[in-house]
């Protein structure tokens, strides 16, 4: 299981256990990247997604699918890639290094119980403790990513180094953390209830004080803390993805109507007043989805790698008793 467990034979190392972070982005962000360009096109949609809306250019999942990849190439699902695995790879190491770090102290500092009766609860604070200080080094790649994903044909931008040089020039250095306050009360709550779900399901298929998880049930876990996390924060991660393509309205004029919000609370005010309800959970099936899956390879990924790292500790001690 993630987290420091002073039963474990062999303690990693903060340099292995970002390794390990850093590979479970790359493989994870690899395999849900579409999931990732149909979310971001539906949260900046203005019109209403739904099918056989006439003012709408994406109306469902497959519609969308099918639009982009006609309209733009295959290697569209792909927009915004590179800047989005330096993002999954500095989030991904720094988050679990993080964790990781939160959770040693806990168990040495405060009440044993905290780290065996209450551990859900510890992951809980510790995990968002650790998505926060992951967001700050993040947020600017996580904006021209952003960025570069919501233009369409011909392209604003033309790679991510243009994309990054333009922002910088146009709209200085701050540009690069538009939608943080959106961002950290979206991630702070969101990686707290991934690592407490995870580790609440994981002691449910495990025992209690298991340090270490099968490869499926890890999967398992960590598909059902996405989902559920996800679906609590979607709201804000709207009104974050909407406030980080402000200035760039000349490159989604093709997309439809665009609004321009001078704050979170203008911009809550004005989806409500135009798309009530529905406007904040607008491209919420593909981000389920996307959740669930990302956060399932991650903690997957980041388990099994540990699980190899220690494997090999363990092998070389038994060569030389």
């Amino acid at each position: 299981m993630v987290g420091y467990d002073p039963k474990r034979d062999v303690e990693l190392s903060k340099t292995e256990q970002g390794a390990a972070g850093a590979l479970s982005g790359i493989l994870t962000r690899t395999l849900i990247q579409p999931l990732d360009v149909l979310k971001i096109r539906f949260q900046l949609q203005i019109e209403p997604i739904r099918r056989g809306s006439l003012q709408s250019k994406y109306q469902s999942i497959l519609q969308a699918t099918r639009k982009i990849v006609t309209e733009e190439g295959v290697k569209a699902l792909w927009k915004g890639h590179m800047p989005a695995q330096v993002l999954s790879v500095t989030y991904g190491g720094v988050q679990f290094v993080s964790f990781e770090f939160f959770t040693k102290e806990v168990w040495n500092e405060l009440p044993s119980t905290l780290t065996t009766d209450y551990r859900p609860i510890t992951h809980f604070m510790c995990g968002g403790l650790a998505g926060c200080i992951s967001t700050l080094f993040c947020q600017p790649a996580d904006v021209v990513r952003t960025r570069l994903i919501g233009q369409g044909e011909p392209k604003f931008y033309k790679t991510s180094w243009h994309a990054f040089s333009t922002l910088y020039a146009k709209e200085g250095f701050l540009a690069f953390y538009k939608g943080l306050l959106p961002a950290i009360l979206t991630v702070f709550p969101q990686a707290a209830l991934q690592f407490g779900f995870y580790t609440f399901f994981g002691q449910l298929l495990t025992s209690k004080n298991a340090s270490e998880i099968s490869a499926m049930d890890s999967m398992t876990c960590g598909f059902c803390a996405g989902t559920c996390s996800k679906a609590v924060v979607y709201p804000l991660d709207v009104l974050k993805k909407r406030l980080q393509v402000q200035g760039f309205e000349e490159a989604r004029k093709t997309f439809g109507e665009h609004r321009i919000y001078n704050g979170l609370c203008h911009c809550i005010k004005l989806i409500w007043k135009e798309e009530k309800l529905g406007g904040f959970y607008k491209g919420i099936t593909p981000s389920l989805l996307k959740a669930g899956l990302s956060t399932g390879f991650s903690f997957f990924f980041y388990e099994q790698s540990c699980y190899l790292m220690r494997k090999r500790y363990r092998n070389d001690l038994d060569k030389y008793r």
